[in-house]
């Protein structure tokens, strides 16, 4: 009898070990100000929905806490300046992105960066909990995907292509696309009800000419914001200050004035110019949406494609998408 009453003793104690530890490493989580890392990569952002505003709503899905910051933070500055809502999403944690670090604090590390980037371009983020470099095309992505779509009812999705050098950016793309009719369907993670029009969904511009190059449908000026992207980039520290997963002991800051010398050699180096050669590739589309007179002008771009798997729109609905396009 005594031994029983130890056996059950034993259970019950090990059960609120248990129960403290999964509720201690939530709070870890959460004070990083992303539920989900701690929820897992099944579960939906339980972050603020949007108004019924009649506003436009936008989510990107990059493969790291980087990429949609990279291929659309100029966009999103102009939208989120008209009022519209604009979230970046992570698909991965970030967690091996680092010469020197890596795991838990370097994942809460990269999501502290997009949350500030965030802060300055004026769109929501939210980080996923699966590892740096494992993401799949999985049927469990796939649901995840659909029901950020749905949670956010958007208007515009973007992504990757999915012929690209990572394969985390090529199963985000993949995984996008998967979900680009599954939207729609009611009876797939009925939990969240169907999109009734399906969102336009765009691919972010990349070099890559194999098996086909990026072709873009809208290019958008970002001058009037690429003094903020310029600043939001500089927050990812640990990208592109520190090299990331390429980077050295040099490339550390030694103190407080060393970084912010180093964000202003970032500001006028390889980041900016990347925006002017973009501008500069697709003058010609520019000058077709501007006109001739601005379309010369422009010196920063950003640029998109239409994916063929979700609504495709017309020119004018195009323009209605961006509407600091059609503004000019």
């Amino acid at each position: 009898m005594n031994r029983w009453r130890w056996y059950v003793c034993g259970v019950f104690c090990g059960l609120i070990l248990a129960g403290s530890f999964g509720v201690a490493r939530l709070g870890m989580a959460s004070s990083a100000a992303d539920v989900t890392a701690a929820m897992g990569s099944a579960m939906v952002a339980v972050d603020k929905v949007p108004p019924e505003d009649g506003k436009l709503r936008i989510i990107a899905f990059g493969a790291h806490p980087d990429d949609s910051e990279i291929f659309a933070g100029g966009t999103a500055c102009l939208w989120s300046d008209l009022g519209h809502h604009v979230k970046f999403v992570s698909t991965t944690n970030g967690d091996i992105g680092h010469w020197q670090t890596a795991g838990g604090p370097l994942a809460l590390r990269r999501t502290a960066e997009v949350q500030e980037a965030a802060r300055i371009l004026g769109n929501t983020v939210q980080v996923l909990d699966i590892h740096d470099g494992e993401i799949e095309p999985t049927l469990e992505n796939r649901r995840t995907f659909t029901r950020l779509i749905r949670h956010w009812n958007a208007d515009i999705v973007i992504t990757h292509r999915p012929n690209d050098y990572h394969p985390d950016h090529r199963y985000t793309g993949i995984l996008v696309q998967d979900a680009a009719y599954m939207v729609t369907v009611p009876f797939f993670c009925p939990d969240v009800p169907a999109i009734k029009k399906n969102p336009v969904f765009l691919y972010a511009s990349d070099g890559f000419q194999k098996p086909n190059p990026f072709r873009p449908d809208i290019v958008v000026s970002i001058d009037s914001v690429i003094e903020r992207k310029l600043d939001a980039m500089a927050e990812l520290v640990s990208q592109f200050i520190e090299g990331g997963c390429g980077g050295s002991a040099s490339d550390v800051p030694r103190d407080a004035a060393d970084l912010k010398a180093r964000q202003e050699q970032l500001r006028k180096g390889w980041l900016r110019q990347q925006h002017m050669d973009l501008a500069n590739q697709y003058r010609d589309r520019l000058i077709e949406l501007y006109g001739e007179e601005a379309g010369k002008k422009v010196r920063h771009a950003e640029a998109f494609e239409v994916c063929e798997y979700g609504r495709y729109p017309t020119k004018d609905e195009l323009r209605t998408l961006f509407p600091f396009v059609a503004q000019q």
